[in-house]
């Protein structure tokens, strides 16, 4: 993956605030020290996240990563830059400067996070000003026994899903597969690209199994496939200026045989790969295990034993 990748791009999952009006608070943007530093975020509390709250004596660490800084083609340059005028809000050149979540402010040239206060100013660890854009493909199949047949949970009698899970060598913990959008990849190719990198180590294959991988991941992401969550994600990188959002999609291989021509095999990122249930029991980073509990969800699949508050009378 091109990028700040670190376990902190797996993310922590916002409410569906631009759904339900939910009032909205930061909680891992809010951490510190700030990863991979020993910079401190100024406190910030609960009640003044909101910029519509008046605070005069705001006065945020003001911090951008020595990688970000150093110019790798992946980040912008600093925002005083001579040669850079960035169109914030619209598509500029081949970067996507666009939110997911409509349009945010720019104030004294600098995009502010459209979820409030951080404590940080800078980029801290991320490339872009304004909404850095990462995509997640989860990889789905049903689990089954030695002769095919779908294994339901012995509680719920729901059939359990599996998905293709990477460790990740960085921080060893488990998630999806995913990463950051290179300027003008569609999403749907920052997915397949990931997956292949990641899930099939596609970067070390020979030219012939190269063609071959492609043909079936060609086939597996045309199946069925459905939006599973795209915005803001409250994510310990994001800063008062430079934030993460995500599209998760779910690719679902009803049968198992396209899944069966693609041998996983750990690249670039990854530690291990592997096909695991999925389950509430599931200790995911952050939002992953909250977007394979909507999966299941819509699959109609095992999540928790737990039947839930929406099961009482």
């Amino acid at each position: 993956s091109n990028s700040p990748t670190s376990c902190w791009s797996h993310l922590h999952l916002v409410n569906m605030f631009n759904d339900y009006n939910v009032k909205f608070y930061h909680s891992k943007a809010l951490t510190s020290p700030y990863p991979g530093s020993y910079v401190e975020r100024s406190q910030v509390p609960e009640g003044k996240v909101d910029w519509l709250i008046e605070w005069k004596d705001y006065n945020p660490v003001e911090y951008t990563a020595v990688s970000v800084l150093a110019g790798p083609s992946w980040a912008d340059p600093q925002i005083n830059a001579e040669d850079f005028s960035p169109k914030f809000n619209e598509r500029d050149g081949e970067v996507e400067r666009k939110s997911l979540n409509g349009s945010y402010v720019v104030e004294n040239g600098r995009p502010r996070n459209p979820m409030g206060r951080t404590g940080l100013t800078g980029r801290g660890l991320l490339g872009r000003w304004g909404p850095n854009h990462a995509a997640d493909p989860i990889v789905t199949r049903w689990k089954r026994d030695g002769s095919g047949n779908k294994i339901a949970h012995p509680v719920t009698g729901k059939n359990i899903l599996q998905f293709v899970a990477i460790k990740r060598k960085d921080c060893g913990e488990w998630a999806i597969p995913g990463g950051m959008v290179d300027p003008g990849e569609k999403i749907s190719a920052t997915l397949k690209r990931e997956f292949g990198e990641e899930a099939l180590n596609s970067l070390q294959k020979s030219p012939e199994d190269k063609m071959e991988l492609e043909k079936q991941l060609h086939k597996l992401l045309n199946q069925e496939h459905f939006e599973v969550y795209r915005g803001y994600v409250d994510d310990p990188r994001n800063t008062d200026n430079a934030w993460m959002e995500t599209e998760a999609v779910n690719y679902h291989d009803e049968t198992g045989e396209t899944m069966d021509n693609l041998p996983l095999e750990a690249g670039d990122d990854a530690g291990i790969v592997k096909w695991v249930d999925i389950s509430e029991e599931l200790k995911l980073y952050a939002s992953h295990s909250y977007f394979l509990k909507l999966v299941t969800e819509k699959r109609g699949a095992h999540w928790s034993e737990d039947p839930g508050p929406e099961c009482l009378e």
